[in-house]
């Protein structure tokens, strides 16, 4: 059964694509997507690398002054991946080559996310900046490859360390919405196998679990006790040294 889940959950994402659509899944996909919106477009330009890409949700999400969009990824699940390569060791991308880095859900997948941190510094020019996004409450995912959880104290704290000046840290979701999320993913993958029944399940799950557990969590839990999870924004310096910028 939870082979057959995890493969209607497959198709689900090879469906969707990169519609705008697709962050109806659950409340935990709407919520990051109404977290980032404003920060896409306030902060990425130029030349952008998104960081452990997978299937390029936010690609047709950036802003017009975009100048480049690569990917990057260890296992891609597409033939339009720039680099298969491992985010700890960037080797292959010199030094100052990105003016936005994004990294949304990776780091909770690598060994050692701080030798990750450093290696996003390195490939940023002076004045670039990361847009990261962390889990904090998740169930196991992409097993055995799946290391941590973050507090935003540990995110500002990682961020801090490799070099960068944290601009700002967003809380995502809630209780509320982890909760959500399993429902969502558990009847979506269940529907998802008969064709007849994937537009009225999507439907009853936007309006029921989606938008419903989002505006509950956003009504009853405004601490970061039980996030969901953190997105942040920093800043390389352009000095080269962390100190604050304005």
């Amino acid at each position: 059964m939870r082979k057959t889940l995890q493969a209607n959950r497959a198709e689900i994402e090879k469906s969707l694509g990169t519609l705008p659509g697709r962050f109806y899944f659950s409340p935990a996909t709407y919520g990051q997507w109404r977290t980032l919106a404003p920060l896409l477009r306030d902060h990425v330009h130029g030349k952008v690398i998104d960081l452990g890409c997978g299937s390029m949700p936010f690609r047709e999400s950036l802003p017009k002054n975009t100048t480049a969009y690569h990917t990057l990824d260890l296992h891609p699940r597409s033939v339009d991946v720039t680099y298969a390569a491992d985010i700890q060791d960037m080797w292959m991308i010199a030094e100052g080559s990105y003016d936005t880095a994004l990294c949304f859900e990776t780091l909770e997948h690598v060994p050692d996310p701080f030798r990750a941190a450093h290696e996003i510094y390195r490939i940023l020019r002076p004045g670039a900046k990361l847009l990261m996004s962390v889990p904090h409450l998740s169930r196991l995912h992409d097993e055995p490859h799946d290391y941590y959880r973050f507090t935003s104290y540990g995110l500002r704290h990682l961020l801090s360390r490799a070099g960068f000046v944290v601009l700002e840290i967003h809380r995502r979701g809630g209780l509320v919405s982890f909760l959500g999320h399993q429902v969502s993913s558990v009847f979506l993958s269940a529907a998802w196998s008969v064709t007849a029944l994937r537009k009225p399940a999507w439907f009853v799950n936007k309006w029921l679990v989606t938008k419903s557990c989002y505006w509950l969590d956003r009504l009853l839990d405004r601490s970061d006790v039980f996030a969901l999870g953190f997105v942040a924004v920093a800043q390389k310096p352009v000095c080269g040294t962390p100190e604050e910028l304005t």
